[in-house]
């Protein structure tokens, strides 16, 4: 059988035709044909639906005080009327927080701010890495090795430690603790692309390209880059759970989003002496962080696998 033969074929149990396939057609297909990615999106999908809709949904104010607007108590257990509490008590779906505020309500605000700090982060890190790594990979010499010798020394700290470092530094805040996560995620992006781009360079539609007279910066933005990509985007989707696990450790330990602000890092650090005594304060948080970070490792995964030329079935 010749390797035509065996392409069509293998086009033929993709679902695709020759004239229509495309690198994205089959990525895509793949990727829904593995199950723990499918339930990798279904799980994000609820999340970000939440994150959208949080607004419109008939909640306690994630802000409010229920002291003296209903008789509830600190850190009070969940009531669910329909499991057997009881009709004359306000219903709390997780329950009351040390602050006498709805759990249930802040949970769901955080799911927007969880979000919110893993995209943006993983944003930035990329946009910086990528033009970084991009310059190094392309152009050599000494540029490639001034570039790699700052990411070596940002890679040599723990990148935790590394962002605590930045936010003692710049000082709490939400904003303080978004900016060191992205500059410490910089160099893993900034490796990956730099290998991508040593490796698309050296391909003939680069050569090609070169020998019609393109420019530098025209070789690398419209030929290289595009091409180089792929490795990037599984690195970013695994990226996003990292940014999460960080700002909820730095939100943790009092240095990245502040009270009364629903992030479920500073939820968890502001009950963590009630495991015994209220552990419902410490499961919600801890699982709601717990499912987002699974979610993209599952699609993350499955992204990895999809795009592996090792695994393709077309060339």
């Amino acid at each position: 059988m010749t390797n035509v033969e065996t392409k069509i074929k293998a086009l033929d149990a993709e679902g695709l035709s020759l004239k229509s396939v495309s690198l994205w057609q089959i990525t895509w297909r793949r990727l829904f044909r593995r199950k723990s990615s499918v339930v990798g999106m279904i799980i994000l999908g609820i999340l970000i639906l939440i994150a959208l809709t949080v607004q419109w949904m008939p909640l306690y104010d994630p802000y409010q005080v229920l002291i003296g607007v209903e008789k509830v108590k600190q850190r009070q257990g969940p009531c669910i009327h329909v499991l057997g509490c009881p009709t004359d008590q306000p219903q709390h779906i997780m329950g009351i927080d040390g602050n006498v505020r709805d759990q249930f309500s802040r949970l769901l605000y955080g799911t927007r701010l969880s979000l919110m700090v893993g995209f943006s982060t993983v944003t930035f890190a990329i946009i910086i890495g990528t033009v970084l790594g991009a310059l190094s990979g392309y152009f050599g010499g000494w540029l490639d090795n001034v570039i790699m010798r700052v990411m070596d020394v940002l890679l040599a700290f723990p990148s935790l430690l590394l962002a605590i470092a930045i936010v003692t530094v710049l000082g709490p805040g939400l904003i303080n603790a978004l900016l060191a996560i992205g500059i410490v995620s910089i160099p893993s992006y900034a490796r990956v692309m730099r290998a991508s781009v040593l490796t698309v360079r050296e391909m003939d539609f680069v050569s090609a390209t070169r020998a019609l007279g393109g420019g530098n910066m025209m070789i690398l933005f419209k030929r290289i880059l595009p091409n180089a990509l792929t490795p990037l985007i599984v690195q970013g989707t695994l990226g996003i759970a990292t940014a999460i696990l960080d700002a909820a450790a730095l939100s943790f330990l009092g240095l990245g989003a502040q009270p009364p602000t629903p992030e479920w890092g500073s939820m968890l650090g502001s009950e963590r002496n009630q495991v015994f005594t209220a552990p419902h304060l410490v499961f919600y948080p801890g699982f709601a962080i717990m499912l987002t970070v699974l979610s993209f490792n599952l699609i993350g995964d499955g992204l990895r696998d999809a795009l592996d030329p090792r695994l393709a079935h077309v060339s």
